[in-house]
């Protein structure tokens, strides 16, 4: 019901207010920042710092354990999204599993099919230095029929990404992003998981870096 009622939205906002552009997905550069997940009951589901690397199509997320909420744990990701896999990580025990990566959309890119909705300022666009002119995004995964939608700065840095499920919205926030990879063996694959098996897959389940959070 989300899903479907918020596609409308972007459709009919698309189609009324926007019907002269014709601009195509932009795709982010590599990156490192730092980004928080919440849902729509102000639960925070995680905080923490991540790496990109658009070539290579890689995303290494793990969570500050300094900072802690009640609806939080610890979270370290590795995402090969061009293999189809990821590594959930416990370098403290030195261990990891290796499961199928179903849905390889993520918050840090657009994809080649989204619609675009709009172009606006957050802040003020009169005041000098109070504002930040940014892109808006919208689609459905047709993997998943999940909706979203993406603001991205002039440049294509991610600002936030929202996802419509069935059963919430999960809300992703990107901050203090540098265009560099600071550290490049964030997106090696640990010795510790080099030999594991990829995990079978449950019948009904469905991995993706947004389902992580749900």
């Amino acid at each position: 019901m989300y899903a479907a009622t918020l596609a409308l939205v972007l459709a009919c906002w698309t189609a009324t207010t926007l019907a002269d552009h014709h601009l195509h997905p932009c795709h982010s550069p590599n990156m490192t920042g730092h980004m928080s997940v919440m849902n729509f009951k102000g639960e925070v589901k995680g905080i923490g710092s991540f790496t990109f690397d658009t070539t290579a199509k890689r995303l290494r997320f793990k969570t500050n354990d300094s900072i802690q909420f009640n609806s939080t744990h610890s979270m370290d990701l590795l995402m090969l999204l061009d293999e189809g896999i990821f590594y959930e990580i416990d370098s403290k025990n030195q261990s990891c599993e290796k499961k199928p990566l179903h849905v390889t959309v993520h918050p840090m890119d657009i994809p080649d099919d989204a619609t675009f909705m709009t172009e606006m300022n957050l802040g003020s666009a009169v005041i000098e230095g109070e504002g930040m002119k940014v892109n808006l995004w919208g689609g459905v995964l047709p993997e998943s029929k999940v909706a979203y939608t993406k603001t991205v700065t002039m440049g294509c840095l991610p600002v936030s990404s929202v996802y419509t499920y069935e059963s919430g919205i999960l809300i992703f926030t990107m901050m203090n992003i540098d265009m560099e990879i600071k550290d490049p063996e964030q997106l090696v694959v640990p010795s510790c998981c080099q030999a594991v098996a990829l995990e079978e897959t449950p019948e009904g389940t469905v991995h993706s870096f947004m389902n992580e959070f749900i």
